[in-house]
């Protein structure tokens, strides 16, 4: 499985661009998508479903061509979990499942098979006579979540799939993930760094519709290696002075005051030394200093 854009654009009539003349070959298994709120990866995920068409640019999928003739085969490969959910409310969650399976088109006993077992693996199994109205924004997101993968598509879209759950369900979400991409294709995008440093060895970072870096996690890592600087200051009001000075990513009590993490292209002058670099500090080094040229 894979999926190809190349010069992919889109422009809203009100001027706005979402996406801007981007290219990427997504392989098979995780792929992160990695961005800021406003970045344009709802929107680039839109044209990958077949909801909204390119302004300019062509997007195939296993060499078939994204065009209305095709959409019908093409929507049977894919699986997506929205930001945006609209679950029946007076349905149960169970009701609400074995419905959407059998409008896609799964026989009723595969259906009612796939329902259990990814009960199971979301911690749902216990809250399936739940009506939807009645759930938490979590769970919505793991019934949600569900109802993607019921299908077992080839390509799954997830679009913030862990928002508004506690970190041991984040956790199993992502090994879900991971279990589910062996022979598939899946595209995990998210704000939360952590998210994808557990799950893809592979990502796009986008920013103002743009992608400022796509290719292996442990690429960026090295780019940003040497970059990245640990301080160590006596109190939270010299953390502060530091703040105004550089861009600082974390800040940690210790027994001898605080310890800050700093991004800088050069090595502060003062009493710090080179950190070991995780993909969080890596995004928001190129957030910082790369600007928004794309990186193909």
């Amino acid at each position: 499985m894979s999926i190809i854009l190349k010069d992919v654009s889109v422009k809203f009539r009100n001027g706005n661009v979402a996406v801007n003349h981007v290219n990427l070959e997504i392989p098979q298994g995780i792929y992160g998508l990695l961005g800021e709120n406003g970045a344009g990866k709802t929107t680039l995920m839109r044209v990958l479903t077949t909801i909204l068409k390119p302004t300019t640019g062509t997007v195939t999928i296993d060499g078939v061509v994204y065009e209305e003739k095709h959409y019908q085969e093409i929507q049977k490969k894919i699986g997506y979990l929205p930001q945006e959910l609209n679950l029946y409310p007076n349905l149960t969650v169970r009701e609400s499942l074995l419905y959407m399976g059998e409008l896609s088109g799964v026989p009723a006993k595969l259906c009612r098979d796939r329902v259990d077992f990814y009960l199971e693996k979301t911690s749902l199994k216990e809250h399936q006579k739940k009506k939807n109205r009645q759930l938490s924004g979590g769970m919505k997101r793991r019934v949600g979540l569900i109802q993607a993968l019921l299908t077992e598509p080839d390509f799954l879209i997830v679009d913030e799939p862990t928002t508004g759950l506690d970190p041991e369900e984040r956790i199993r979400i992502r090994n879900l993930l991971v279990d589910f991409s062996v022979g598939r294709t899946i595209l995990f995008s998210t704000h939360v760094v952590e998210d994808l440093a557990a799950t893809c060895s592979q990502l796009s970072i986008m920013k103002k519709g743009s992608f400022l870096y796509s290719g292996f996690v442990k690429e960026i890592l090295e780019e940003a290696k040497g970059h990245i600087w640990i301080c160590h200051v006596k109190n939270e009001e010299e953390a502060r002075v530091l703040e105004r000075e550089y861009c600082v990513s974390s800040k940690q009590y210790d027994r001898n005051g605080m310890q800050v993490k700093i991004i800088s292209e050069q090595k502060p002058n003062m009493d710090c030394f080179a950190s070991t670099v995780s993909l969080e500090d890596a995004y928001m080094y190129l957030q910082s200093f790369q600007g928004t040229e794309s990186s193909q």
